[in-house]
């Protein structure tokens, strides 16, 4: 089977999300991506946490099907083989420090010279230039910089996503850039540098509050897991004590709704809530008629309602219930995929494509492939072992 990107060879000097993401996904497509770890240790994201195995939940996730190659760039010997790669590469990827990556002569204007096809995509906190240029980012600092933390949580307490987000953000334009970058090689035969930064990854996903909040006006409230400016939208408690989700989009949901769910179709031209202003301006009052209505009814029979209403709802699932979800097990979206320390099941990548399947290969231990990648460069088995154990400067 031909896969997008079969024949397609990325190196990447990685660690903890934002490339290890984007790199995960070429490999997705079938693109041949060679991890350079550090002897020994690796990704250092492969000692966040022991919950798959003994192996970390974030590394499993998104390291599948790349080979690992051991090397300690700052050893003239390593820093010679990762060059000698790079020569016949398609795309480097890196999220290093600020600035390690030039300091070790991987810029892209020096590697461009020996390999004009190259495409190289440095992910950064807040990119390449600029009076933050040098400023470390983490995900959740970063979260805070882009304004994130001010539109998430209670009135009472911000609150930081409960996933990687920023990290997830510039991983995603990363993988869509270095898609864009390769389509472009084809037309006109040269390789190009992407800067993808954080910060501006962030800034583009917070562009609902922020024109929310144009020229001044008053920002988004933070209001849980409520919509913040779409009401009732979110999550409401029925008489057994479990929570319904749900939301309206439109007045002629809102009339089903009163009709059919609250039973009470005059609230729906009641002029406290006949707009969704009206009743985002009122909502301790509307929510006080809904959560009436709701506390003589269980979880399921306000489920029914609002099914015969054609008013979209959810349940409010955790860790547990995804497992499971009998939706991705009817649409069989789950694979098995082999770590160091067994097979794991696995998602496939979102998208069902009746042209190709997605690679599903296995997550692999530090410097598995040294011997398999150097032989490619010449080297020898000896070789091979003795730098993969030569001690990290």
């Amino acid at each position: 089977m031909i896969r997008p990107l079969d024949g397609i060879t990325v190196i990447s000097l990685e660690h903890a999300v934002a490339a290890p993401f984007c790199t995960r996904q070429l490999a997705d497509l079938g693109a041949r991506v060679i991890k350079v770890e550090r002897p020994g240790s690796g990704d250092f994201a492969r000692g966040y946490d022991q919950r798959v195995k003994g192996q970390s939940s974030h590394f499993t996730w998104i390291n599948r099907s790349k080979q690992s190659l051991a090397l300690d760039v700052k050893q003239p010997l390593a820093k010679s083989a990762l060059l000698e790669l790079l020569k016949t590469a398609d795309v480097l990827v890196q999220n290093l420090a600020p600035g390690a990556a030039a300091r070790m002569g991987l810029s892209y204007d020096e590697l461009k010279a020996h390999n004009p096809r190259l495409i190289v995509c440095d992910i950064s906190g807040y990119g390449a230039d600029g009076p933050y240029r040098d400023k470390k980012a983490y995900d959740l600092l970063i979260q805070s910089e882009a304004g994130f933390l001010s539109v998430t949580g209670t009135p009472d307490t911000p609150s930081k996503s409960g996933i990687s987000v920023a990290d997830i953000a510039a991983g995603m334009y990363a993988y869509t850039n270095i898609l864009a970058a390769l389509m472009l090689r084809g037309k006109t035969g040269e390789g190009s540098h992407i800067d993808v930064s954080m910060l501006e990854a962030m800034g583009e996903w917070m562009g609902y509050p922020m024109y929310y909040a144009y020229d001044g006006a008053p920002p988004p409230p933070r209001t849980g897991a409520s919509h913040a400016s779409i009401y009732p939208y979110g999550p409401f408690q029925a008489g057994d004590g479990k929570t319904v989700m749900l939301g309206l989009q439109n007045e002629r949901e809102w009339k089903a709704f009163c009709a059919t769910v609250l039973l009470q179709p005059d609230i729906a031209i009641d002029t406290r809530f006949d707009s969704n202003a009206q009743r985002n301006a009122n909502r301790a009052a509307l929510q006080a008629v809904i959560v009436e209505t709701f506390a003589a009814l269980t979880a399921e029979q306000v489920v029914a309602r609002l099914e015969a209403a054609g008013i979209a709802n959810a349940r409010v699932n955790d860790m547990a219930d995804l497992w499971r979800h009998p939706q991705l097990q009817a649409r069989e979206r789950w694979r098995t995929v082999a770590t160091p320390e067994g097979d794991v099941p696995a998602l496939l990548p979102p998208g069902v494509n009746s042209a190709f399947d997605y690679r599903m290969e296995p997550v692999p231990a530090v410097g598995q492939h040294n011997a398999t990648i150097l032989a490619e460069l010449g080297w020898s088995a000896e070789q091979a072992a003795a730098l993969q154990n030569s001690p990290c400067a």
